[in-house]
């Protein structure tokens, strides 16, 4: 299977803009709030009317594509097969209710398993970062530089608030190694810092649509996204993601490994 790339990135540009649009239009009126697997695991309307605007969209342009989304009710995949688009239409929820700020919505597509392209926008800032192997990563359209290779110690660290207290695969222990962690909130976001060169790298545990819009975008520039053993991502389980420039990458698993 062969998708234009460049045709697909300017749909999926379009229909983040779009999503972005409705997302502050629905804003006006309340908002209802409900939780998932706990009181911090959280859900809107807005939330599930904008997966249900993205997956029409999908659909309409590639209607053999296959759809994992985080707030859909369809079985979730068992196999990787074709043209696959992951879709988390609000990432940050708990940001989004409590702050109107860092939340991310964000598309990741594959084909046979491998990353094609990933596009996450930060809606408050209207800014969307773009990438895959074969696409250059782009802030708004405009070339952004290769973020550097630094080491843990210099570079600061994003990681899952929970894992940090507990030192949870020794996650405070990377911590301490780095230049100082970074709690956000969003792996969306963060997938954001590091693709600018904020931060070096990411640890946390999340689900597919969480990973893999920026497995893909990191693609482009050698981003090391694995398991804590070094194993690679599978897309259809969720599971602790470390996801780092090589050189911090290398540190991060020999200290969780320690």
């Amino acid at each position: 299977m062969t998708v234009a790339i460049a045709t697909l990135h300017e749909q999926v540009s379009a229909w983040l803009k779009a999503s972005r649009q409705r997302i502050y239009r629905e804003l006006q009126a309340p908002l209802t709030v409900a939780t998932k697997s706990g009181r911090t695991d959280l859900v809107t309307n807005v939330d599930r009317a904008n997966q249900r605007f993205l997956i029409s969209q999908i659909h309409a342009a590639y209607p053999q594509a296959h759809i994992e989304g985080e707030e859909g009710r369809q079985a979730k995949l068992d196999r990787l097969a074709g043209l696959v688009f992951f879709v988390d239409p609000i990432d940050g929820t708990m940001n989004f209710v409590k702050q109107r700020a860092n939340f991310a919505v964000m598309i990741g597509v594959y084909i046979d398993g491998a990353p094609l392209y990933g596009a996450i926008l930060d809606v408050a800032r209207d800014e969307l970062i773009t990438g895959g192997p074969n696409w250059p990563l782009q802030l708004n359209d405009r070339p952004l530089p290769t973020p550097a290779d630094l080491a843990l110690a210099d570079g600061l660290i994003g990681v899952n608030g929970h894992m940090l207290i507990r030192n949870g695969v020794h996650v405070a222990d990377v911590a301490l190694k780095s230049a100082g962690p970074r709690l956000i909130g969003s792996a969306g976001m963060e997938f954001i810092a590091v693709a600018l060169g904020q931060q070096v790298g990411y640890v946390s545990y999340l689900q597919p649509w969480d990973v893999a819009p920026g497995l893909a975008i990191g693609a482009n520039f050698g981003l090391q996204v694995t398991r804590p053993d070094a194993s690679a991502i599978d897309l259809l389980e969720p599971g602790i993601v470390v996801a780092a420039m090589p050189k911090a990458h290398a540190e991060i698993i020999d200290l969780m490994q320690g």
